[in-house]
């Protein structure tokens, strides 16, 4: 019993906290542009399967707590699901003063503003989170200068010396050693260039980090880059930087930016054969990676929240069926050839997309499983 509730209130508890939260903010998205648009919305519930709470508001709109708290939908008059797939009985039976609200009817802008609010929502609430972190508790840093470069290293063989003053990495401003650290770690086996200012003149150097193995501070295993320098820190050299208000939005955009590209490049590492599949998880890792932050504190579990938010956000723009990026991509077509795709090329792409989300999920819910069940035995 007492396994079980430490297991409760340690993993599910906080992963539940986080998600409920990303899932509400990405269907409010949806909620509030589709009421904007004058569509009429006939669920919105957070988690799926059985309603344990629920309430009708004043727009007919019945709102829910479901029973199954991973996930939740906004369900249109006319969707013969909580996909959005239209039911076209439905659609073909509907009082005709409530046709004119339906999302079906209403022009392809339209459509394509709602089903993008969703993914939009999470990018806002993402730098909303960082915005606030940074503005509130600014960042401690020591100065990005390379203390020692080791022998026979990637750095030593691309020409990177001790004492040099790391300026950006592949675009992106370097503001202290950890900025540089993470860009290099983020970044194995693929490319970087790195500027360097070194006797008051910058040079661009370019280098692939190396793949290595690294366990992390719960003795998770994490795959990251490494050129091999280092620098020693003393307590003198730790500042505690506050941007202003402007110059932190700039920050917060980069660092979105920052995680978008290196989001995309580890999906794409997948297509050219250095993707590792241990570093793929499904509800069971997020919900493991979940407790263990809460242990860090509040702060490292909203920074955790706004990260999953944004990959939440990008893995739906994914043009999938099912997925809002799938919606999209017909709403796309639809743009440019004047009308809709027929409702058959339509139906075999959602079944498509949902044949592909579904072994997405098993195959990432065996992933987690798996490699959890073999550290064990290891």
């Amino acid at each position: 019993m007492f396994d079980f509730a430490f297991w409760l209130l340690s993993y599910v508890i906080p992963f539940l906290a986080v998600l409920t939260v990303i899932v509400f903010v990405h269907e409010m998205g949806h909620y509030l542009v589709a009421r904007w648009n004058g569509v009429a919305i006939q669920t919105f519930s957070v988690g799926f399967g059985p309603e344990l709470i629920g309430w009708d508001d004043k727009h007919g709109t019945r709102w829910r707590i479901s029973a199954i708290p991973l996930g939740g939908y906004v369900r249109f008059v006319g969707d013969m699901n909580a996909a959005s797939v239209p039911d076209n009985d439905a659609l073909a039976n509907i009082d005709p003063e409530l046709a004119p609200r339906l999302f079906a009817n209403k022009n392809v802008w339209q459509r394509i503003a709602v089903v993008a609010a969703g993914p939009i929502a999470n990018v806002i609430l993402t730098f909303v989170i960082l915005y606030v972190l940074l503005l509130g508790y600014g960042r401690y840093t020591i100065p990005p200068v390379i203390g020692e470069v080791v022998a026979a290293s990637v750095a030593e063989a691309a020409g990177l010396e001790a004492g040099d003053t790391v300026v950006s990495v592949d675009g992106y401003a370097v503001h202290g050693f950890d900025d540089f650290q993470r860009f290099i770690a983020t970044a194995p086996q693929r490319p970087v260039s790195i500027v360097i200012e070194r006797d008051g003149a910058d040079q661009t150097i370019e280098l692939t980090p190396e793949a290595v193995e690294v366990q992390d501070r719960f003795g998770n295993n994490q795959r990251i880059g490494r050129i091999g320098v280092s620098r020693n820190v003393d307590q003198a050299d730790v500042s505690l930087y506050r941007p202003g208000p402007i110059e932190a939005i700039g920050m917060t955009v980069e660092e979105i930016r920052f995680i978008v590209q290196r989001t995309g490049a580890f999906l794409g590492d997948f297509f050219v054969g250095r993707g590792d599949v241990e570093q793929l998880g499904g509800p069971v890792k997020v919900a493991k990676v979940s407790g263990e932050v809460a242990t860090l504190g509040i702060i490292a579990l909203i920074n955790l929240t706004a990260l999953l938010s944004l990959n939440i956000g990008i893995f739906n723009l994914l043009p999938v069926p099912m997925l809002d990026g799938g919606h999209l991509l017909y709403y796309l077509v639809e743009a440019v050839r004047g009308r809709p795709l027929s409702m058959k090329v339509q139906e075999i792409g959602f079944r498509f997309g949902f044949a592909l989300v579904l072994a997405l999920m098993v195959f990432t819910l065996f992933n987690d499983t798996l490699f959890a069940y073999l550290r064990t035995l290891g």
